[in-house]
């Protein structure tokens, strides 16, 4: 039985073209009620804008949306491009210092708050083998085995979430082994379940219970699903159905990674992207830099079957349950919120470390560059 097409737009979250909504695209979001909107550098311009922008989205919605950001620190930090730039995990696991996790937490709950945006797509629950490896997740680790990502992420995670926005660990089940970078290929990884079960898994089972959503990653785990090659884990009935919730029991939102990247497009249509991803247990397709796209992939949505649809509606009205109203804006209390970033920046980096920026050089994961 096919699905009321009324509430589909609840499982897709979108970008959006720019920094204010046009007539047109405000009309073709109205239209579409998505149930969630993601923000880029591209959607910056200044801290009234961003806010104003996050008011607009509020008012075209029928439904309470989640208004999502990658607000990490160091290099994924959308809001440096008007405000100050947060240190990045590794970083501050290098410091050492729990206390400045802490700091970080509370800092970007607050500032998110300031804007309307209800949901921090972090913190980063994968583990770094290798600093240097080329799979997009340079900088972005908590730690470089499990304790040490469950340490110094739940800090983190607990401090953002007390400041009243939302959390999601991400890349379900792990990126750390992979080798390539999922936004151009897929990576294929060969770990044992019993590994991947004793390292990758462990920061989810622990920290379960204080995350808001979970993202799923673009990767194929041949010990999950070892007759289905180059099935990504987003895609993954076995990953997401039958190991984060049947086996870790975890009954929040689950989100698909940016479904138009390299590691999807170049395996699947995207017709089966769509449609496999929710049928895999996920709840909301993201879709980060194509409202056609998007438009399409509701289209797409109709063909699924009520029961799936159902239990997809039910996780994402309880987790909308649950988001906070905006902080009454200013721009003194933006200020004051910068200027405590930078004394994070100085008191895990040092004077001179602090003035030493992300720099985009183009050679690193486009994660940097979205």
């Amino acid at each position: 039985m096919p699905a009321n097409s009324a509430l589909l737009g609840q499982l897709l979250i979108t970008g959006i073209p720019g920094p204010e909504l046009d007539t047109a695209t405000a009309a073709r979001l109205k239209k579409l009620q998505p149930g969630g909107f993601i923000l880029f550098s591209r959607n910056l311009q200044d801290a009234t804008q961003l806010r104003k922008l996050c008011d607009d989205l509020r008012d075209l919605s029928e439904i309470e949306p989640i208004i999502t950001i990658d607000q990490e620190g160091g290099r994924v930090s959308r809001l440096r491009y008007i405000g100050q730039e947060p240190p990045n995990a590794q970083q501050l696991r290098e410091k050492g210092d729990r206390k400045l996790i802490k700091q970080h937490g509370r800092l970007t709950g607050n500032l998110l708050r300031l804007f309307g945006i209800n949901l921090d797509l972090c913190p980063v629950l994968d583990i770094s083998y290798d600093d240097n490896a080329d799979n997009s997740l340079k900088g972005r680790c908590y730690g470089g085995d499990p304790q040490e990502v469950v340490n110094n992420a739940g800090v983190f995670n607990r401090a953002m979430r007390g400041a009243g926005v939302l959390s999601c660990g991400k890349h379900f089940p792990g990126y750390g082994p992979a080798e390539c970078d999922p936004h151009e290929f897929l990576p294929v990884i060969t770990k044992s379940r019993e590994a991947l079960e004793r390292e990758e898994l462990l920061p989810y089972r622990t920290l379960m219970p204080e995350l808001d959503s979970v993202m799923i990653c673009h990767a194929n785990y041949q010990a999950f699903d070892p007759d289905n090659a180059r099935w990504p884990a987003s895609l993954s009935h076995n990953i997401v159905q039958k190991l984060l919730r049947d086996q870790l029991g975890f009954d929040g939102l689950a989100i698909t990674d940016d479904l138009d990247m390299g590691a999807i497009l170049n395996e699947v249509t995207f017709e089966q992207a769509i449609q496999e991803a929710i049928k895999a247990g996920n709840d909301m397709v993201m879709i980060c830099h194509r409202l056609e796209m998007v438009e399409q992939a509701k289209i797409h949505l109709e063909a699924l079957s009520n029961p799936v649809v159902h239990d997809a509606l039910a996780r994402i009205e309880k987790t909308k349950r649950k988001l906070s109203k905006p902080a009454k804006f200013s721009l003194e209390e933006f200020d004051a919120i910068n200027k405590e970033i930078w004394q994070l920046r100085v008191d895990t980096l040092g004077d001179e470390g602090a003035r030493n920026l992300s720099v985009e050089d183009g050679k690193r994961s486009p994660v940097e560059l979205y």
